[in-house]
């Protein structure tokens, strides 16, 4: 951080720029309002190791005569259940455009009436998962460990280890699954496919917020004061170069003019990818992020062809 930047910002844009690396870097953990039994769906609770041993919370909802799994995570704030954002504190979360509730219970029906195991669960620090690093966020470096903890659940569990894994990876989550594919690459031998909603780079996130606040020259205080926080720079928090180790068929997916990040922030993203067998769908006539999560259950054909054209 730069002392110009430091002297010149007032005591009250001071504030609003250390509560922003604070609401980032020590996320409020949301409540669970919904589960599946809310829409007829038998389900188990169950838990399971992150790679590290943080004890991860999860939904396991069973499709009788599949073998096919698709195991899924969730957006930094949120947890398997979604994100209520309609109510105070998660509603100021995503400002006005998004003070609507998130409940993702409706895509895990999509998916099991269309032939699908599923394994829902909580990152750390958030839901009802367990207290980790602190309880510090890490745009997906830490969490890398829950995904990969994920898969050695699926892998080991007597019921699910002979089931075709995809993965549905969503924000943070999906993020959080390309650190790991970095990380851990042989443990992605094998899993069919990804279909990731709305990836994003912290800084790219930061700037967009802090522009529309006419605070853009002070983003390096956001910069120190969340590195204080988790001691991981704004560009430490990207996946963009990391996409160069995604090897398995993903399709992404992004709201176009979603005012918290940049379009050719994912397409960079998406060009990193390696492979021909990817997709990038934008999500058009909305600026509202959370939109995009909820676009699955909106119009899940796409998606539900990609997961059926690589795990049949």
């Amino acid at each position: 951080m730069s002392h110009v930047a430091e002297t010149t910002a007032s005591e009250e844009a001071r504030q609003i720029l250390k509560g922003i690396a604070t609401q980032i870097g020590y996320p409020i953990r949301a409540p669970l309002l919904k589960s599946p039994k809310d829409y007829g769906l038998d389900f188990e609770r169950v838990s399971f190791p992150s790679l590290d041993g943080v004890p991860l919370e999860a939904w396991f909802i069973p499709c009788g005569g599949s073998d096919k799994l698709i195991i899924a995570n969730h957006p930094l704030w949120f947890n398997r259940y979604g994100l209520p954002a309609h109510m105070e504190p998660w509603k100021s979360i995503g400002g006005p455009l998004n003070a609507f509730e998130v409940d993702y219970v409706p895509d895990y029906k999509i998916l099991h009436d269309n032939g699908y195991n599923v394994l829902a669960y909580d990152m750390r620090n958030l839901g009802q998962s367990g207290s980790a690093n602190g309880g510090i966020s890490s745009g997906g470096r830490f969490e890398a460990r829950d995904v990969l903890g994920s898969i050695q659940y699926a892998r080991t569990t007597a019921r699910l280890k002979n089931m075709t894994i995809g993965l549905f990876s969503r924000c943070q989550g999906c993020n959080a699954t390309i650190y790991a594919m970095a990380e851990s690459p042989d443990e992605f031998k094998g899993i069919r496919c990804m279909v990731a909603p709305q990836p994003l780079s912290v800084r790219v996130a930061v700037e967009q917020l802090l522009a529309a606040m006419g605070l853009d020259e002070h983003i390096g205080i956001v910069e120190h004061e969340l590195m204080a926080i988790n001691s991981l720079r704004l560009d430490e928090m990207s996946p963009v170069l990391f996409a160069r180790h995604v090897h398995i068929p993903t399709l992404l997916y992004q709201v176009k003019d979603d005012a918290l990040t940049r379009p050719e922030d994912i397409r960079e993203m998406f060009e990193n990818i390696p492979i021909p067998e990817k997709e990038l769908i934008w999500i058009e006539g909305t600026s509202s992020r959370w939109d995009g999560y909820l676009y699955f259950q909106r119009k899940p054909d796409r998606m539900l062809a990609w997961f059926d054209q690589f795990m049949s």
